[in-house]
């Protein structure tokens, strides 16, 4: 049941179904009868006649077809077994013996006949007697006044159904039973609801979520749980969310128990989101994360699907605790991946389109939902200093399948490798070409024997004529002190 109710209606709500205990409300088309349901009770909307009495019987007078047998003889005593013996405040039964602008005429087998007041008719304002009762009706009504100043005997009809209602609606409410009635106002802070008294629905509570507009709801009947009764302030607060929660509560356990993992079924897309799209299954909404709408990458939800959409789901998940179901709309559809792989192998060259320019390459198309990446080594068979340099998005080109990784679900591509004259480079590069002659080992050691030689001498040489020049300065006296 829904808790919202616990902080207290708005103050202007309770002037609308509060009234002083003496002058209690009631409603000429209130319920009076409450059904032997399944489940929880519930009181059911007026049906034409009086239902199951909840309080003391109606006084009803005594019929004289109804005498004993020694009192037929005896006037004065078969007289006084027949007068109707009341006091004011007492519910009594009678017939509607006449109806007019001023109120109604009802016989209750006493001395004079009753009359109700048009305002003692019904809750509702400015209503037509003719709508509430008709001639030959026999109804019950409260005893307000025995003889009031003109002689009349007053009665009112809403009063008795207001006791009635009181006594029927605590012990739903001690049952946890629902209440039923139609919707007679919209006052400040919500809707007036007759279930034989005025109870009040709070705005906040007439729906799941808060409803802005409440006149649509006059004249329908709703049901509801009770969720706050006080007599002696003569309050009575309704939530019709409470009842509606715990009916979708049920449905929701119905539906999560007749669904299983992997089963494939058919939805509505109800919203879209930027992680994924919900999808009413007839019960339950479930979700659809973004990963699982297609094999192909996506970047927002509404790339693939829009809202009033039918798909075709599969079950992935069901949390019975937290109630959410999980989907996926690409795993109805055979995996693309396992088709390419099926139908391409490694040196395969074939057609694609460029999707994406990075700086270390490109990523190619190559089949729905397969894309391969063309390192920028591949791209040319010159130097490529930036892939967008040399594609564009949408091109379409030619690649070679050099690499299909099928655990990591990865295709190498390369576009030069896929061109004639990479081709041609290919085969002029596997021909056979003359070779050089090879200079034999004793060579190459003379040679560098020879080197060394030529080396010392040189060094030999350099000595020599130092010596010389030395050996003339010592002659000649030079260097001498």
């Amino acid at each position: 049941m829904s808790t919202e109710h616990e902080s207290a209606p708005d103050r202007d709500a309770d002037a609308a179904i509060e009234a002083p205990p003496e002058e209690p409300v009631g409603a000429a088309t209130a319920s009076e009868q409450a059904s032997e349901a399944e489940g929880a009770p519930t009181a059911e909307p007026p049906s034409g006649g009086e239902g199951r009495t909840v309080g003391p019987p109606a006084i009803v007078a005594k019929s004289v077809e109804d005498l004993p047998e020694d009192l037929a003889d005896d006037f004065e005593a078969a007289l006084e077994h027949t007068v109707l013996e009341f006091s004011e405040g007492d519910i009594v039964e009678g017939t509607v013996v006449s109806i007019d602008g001023d109120g109604v005429m009802v016989d209750i087998g006493y001395k004079s006949e009753g009359v109700i007041p048009i305002k003692e008719l019904s809750i509702r304002n400015n209503v037509d007697p003719g709508e509430v009762v008709a001639i030959g009706d026999r109804i019950e009504a409260l005893v307000l006044d025995k003889e009031d100043e003109e002689g009349r005997l007053i009665l009112s009809k809403k009063r008795a159904q207001y006791e009635r209602a009181w006594g029927r609606i605590e012990k739903l409410t001690q049952e946890g039973g629902t209440v039923r009635g139609p919707v007679i106002e919209v006052v400040k802070g919500g809707l007036i609801v007759d279930i034989g008294l005025r109870g009040f629905l709070p705005a906040s509570l007439v729906e799941l979520r808060r409803v802005r507009d409440l006149d649509p709801y006059v004249g329908q009947e709703i049901e509801a749980k009770v969720i706050e009764l006080d007599r002696n302030r003569n309050n009575v607060v309704l939530s019709r969310r409470a009842f509606l929660e715990e009916e979708q509560a049920e449905q929701r356990q119905a539906f999560l128990d007749g669904l299983a993992v992997g089963e494939i079924r058919t939805g509505v897309v109800s919203s879209v989101v930027n992680f994924g799209a919900f999808v009413d299954l007839g019960g339950m909404d479930g979700l659809v994360h973004v990963s699982e709408l297609s094999w192909q990458h996506v970047n927002h939800p509404s790339e693939v699907v829009r809202v009033g959409d039918t798909v075709t789901v599969k079950v992935l998940e069901i949390d019975l605790d937290r109630e959410r179901i999980s989907l996926s709309i690409k795993q109805t559809e055979e995996d693309p991946w396992t088709a390419f792989s099926r139908d391409h192998e490694v040196g395969s060259v074939i057609e694609g389109s460029v999707t994406k320019t990075v700086p270390f390459g490109a990523f190619v198309s190559v089949g729905e939902g397969v894309e391969g990446l063309v390192h920028v080594s591949e791209i040319a068979i010159h130097r490529v200093e930036s892939p967008e340099l040399e594609l564009s998005i949408g091109q379409r080109v030619s690649v070679k399948i050099t690499e299909m990784d099928e655990e990591r679900r990865r295709v190498s591509l390369s576009i030069k490798q896929a061109l004639p004259e990479w081709k041609e480079r290919q085969e002029a590069t596997a021909r056979p070409g003359p070779e050089r002659p090879r200079r034999a080992p004793a060579a190459d050691e003379f040679e560098r024997e020879s080197a060394r030689e030529e080396e010392e001498e040189k060094t030999v040489s350099v000595d020599a004529s130092l010596e010389a020049i030395l050996q003339e300065l010592k002659e000649r006296g030079i260097g001498r002190r």
